[in-house]
């Protein structure tokens, strides 16, 4: 892991009178200035990873390199580590200049270098002229600036997130998000952050390592873990889809899925047997009966979604989802026949079919 800036290898937490580890053998790496997101439920195991390189939990276990050296054994007031906190943990006595300073004044930093670093630091996240005011006087968006101001005047080499947007509206959170994107790639500074919320996780690292049962399932850029999931828990649990069993047929390059006839993938097929299928509903369109990999079923169910029309069509004993653009002219109602078809790269192999 030498030519990286961040990695863990053979990582395992396993606590006390637990049967299971809570981590299992864990390994993945980072380069410098990239952000990668521990993805996955509640109980994967990912904030304990992020405790652990932290230095808040000792590993039962591997390995935590930073910068070239292992740290494992580096105090955590030693590993110049910014840690962003989901409840933000700013001190309400103090004011938000005096929150941010906190770091430096523990660590000896003179009262000119505090003043000229805290004001930078206000000037990234936004929030300057605001140093005088108290944590309360400040929205939930605010708090987490100076949350995060308060980790990066340091000049972190490792700055991590807790679930940093789970205590914001969903609109502040979208605007967040942004936000923290913004301000790693101006800083540069490497960053990891957990999350139980795939959009957040797509839309703002690098890449992904998705967590199931205190085990990685997949490491991936958010186009990888998408479009190629590399595991039946990849493929449900990031977005949305239709799941099929099919027949590999002994025609090269076509699946036989019951309901749907005929289906060519230009994803390569094992030779013979059974196999499950991904199709998003997103890459479902219109079609005509003239159409490749087109397939006939009825509307029994429609959910307005603004920019998009979702439909459950049954295709003989099959019942898939269509997100179709509602500005793509006429749109199906509950009750009509409709051809759909999906392109041959859409659809996407996930393993043997469980039947």
């Amino acid at each position: 892991m030498s030519d990286f800036h961040v990695g863990v290898s053979g990582l395992v937490k396993v606590y006390p009178g637990a049967t299971a580890p809570a981590v299992d053998n864990v390994t993945f790496s980072l380069p410098r200035g990239e952000m990668l997101a521990l993805l996955g439920p509640s109980g994967c195991g990912k904030t304990t990873i992020l405790r652990m390189i932290a230095g808040l939990v000792d590993p039962t276990a591997g390995e935590i390199v930073l910068n070239g050296r292992s740290i494992a054994a580096i105090p955590v007031h030693k590993r110049n580590i910014g840690m962003v906190f989901q409840a933000y943990a700013l001190f309400p006595h103090m004011s938000i200049a005096e929150n941010i300073a906190f770091g430096l004044e523990m660590r000896g930093v003179d009262r000119s270098e505090r003043d000229q670093r805290v004001r930078r630091a206000l000037d990234l996240v936004k929030l300057s002229g605001l140093g005088e005011r108290r944590v309360s006087q400040l929205s939930g968006g605010q708090q987490q600036r100076a949350a995060i101001a308060r980790s990066l005047v340091i000049d972190p080499e490792l700055l991590l997130f807790d679930e940093p947007l789970s205590n914001l509206d969903a609109k502040l959170r979208d605007e967040m998000r942004d936000e923290i994107r913004d301000i790693q790639a101006r800083t540069g500074v490497t960053a990891i952050f957990v999350t139980h919320d795939q959009e957040e996780a797509l839309s703002m690292a690098d890449r992904l390592v998705v967590m199931s049962n205190g085990k990685v399932e997949q490491i991936g850029t958010p186009g990888d873990i998408f479009d190629r999931p590399a595991t039946g828990f990849v493929a449900r649990f990031i977005g949305s889809g239709n799941f099929f069993p099919a027949r590999v047929s002994d025609k090269p390059g076509l699946l036989e899925v019951q309901g749907l006839g005929r289906l060519k993938a230009s994803q390569p097929l094992p030779a013979s047997g059974l196999a499950e299928i991904l199709i998003r509903p997103h890459r479902l369109t219109l079609a005509t009966a003239a159409a490749d990999n087109h397939f006939t079923g009825t509307v029994e169910h429609i959910v307005y979604r603004g920019q998009v029309q979702s439909m459950t069509v049954r295709c003989g004993e099959q019942r898939l989802q269509a997100d179709l653009f509602t500005h793509a002219g006429q749109l199906p109602q509950i009750g009509d026949r409709v051809s759909l078809a999906v392109a041959a790269e859409d659809i996407t192999l996930i393993g043997k079919a469980d039947l």
